[in-house]
């Protein structure tokens, strides 16, 4: 069943929320279109004009720049994922299969919606892939970070934190193992696809299941690792 979903966006993001209008739904719609077709690079206020059949002035009415258009973009997403996993882990009581789940979401977030229909979550999946840590690998990060735009990521993280210490309370680094899953799926998909050497998993069209299998192998090995080690260390003290 199709599910109508509005996220609730950081105000510093936009000047106007686009998510209310139907000028608004229009800039996002094409903007991923656009930015999936030709990079983020390349991607003008101009442009994106220009495709939507409108004018720059009317763009700059939601956004100041492309960056924080960007920005909205990857919080949009983070907010997509962490929907997808509150419902995929509803009424699921064993920690593990939770995971299990989270990273399943994490590789796959590509269920399109078509109650959303100025989101194409397929087409920002693979932006996300490509131009999503473009978002707060900059300068600004501070800046950005001080008013707030990446809650959506930490409250996320804070999720997958939550579970992973549901397994092994005692493992130390739960939000460090949950944002290096994020990244590495993304990292891994992108270096499959245009790195190979970088890599050991292949990707086959929109097919992650090496890289679902991978990231199970990492976490599980990882967590159950440190739970060996716990052991040992209180069987000796």
């Amino acid at each position: 069943m199709a599910l109508g979903v509005r996220f609730s966006m950081n105000e510093s993001l936009f000047l106007r929320d686009p998510q209310e209008t139907v000028l608004g739904r229009k800039i996002l719609k094409f903007s991923i279109e656009l930015i999936d077709e030709i990079g983020f690079e390349d991607f003008t206020f101009k442009k994106l004009a220009a495709r939507m059949g409108s004018t720059e002035a009317s763009v700059y009415r939601y956004f100041k720049n492309k960056h924080l258009l960007l920005i909205f973009l990857v919080c949009w997403y983070w907010e997509w994922v962490s929907y997808l996993i509150e419902i995929g882990t509803t009424n699921v009581s064993d920690p593990k299969e939770k995971l299990r789940i989270i990273i399943h979401n994490l590789v796959s977030a590509i269920k399109e919606n078509p109650a959303i229909d100025y989101i194409n979550e397929r087409l920002l999946h693979r932006i996300v892939i490509s131009d999503g840590m473009k978002a707060y690998h900059t300068k600004s990060v501070d800046v950005e970070n001080n008013v707030g735009l990446f809650l959506n990521y930490k409250q996320l993280v804070k999720t997958i934190g939550g579970v992973i210490l549901e397994i092994n309370p005692t493992f130390p680094y739960p939000h460090a193992l949950a944002s290096n899953m994020f990244e590495m799926a993304n990292n891994h998909i992108f270096f499959a696809q245009h790195l190979p050497r970088l890599t050991d998993i292949e990707v086959h069209g929109e097919q992650y299941d090496e890289v679902e299998e991978m990231l199970n192998f990492f976490a599980f090995r990882i967590l159950r690792s440190n739970q060996e080690a716990h052991r040992s260390d209180e069987e000796r003290a």
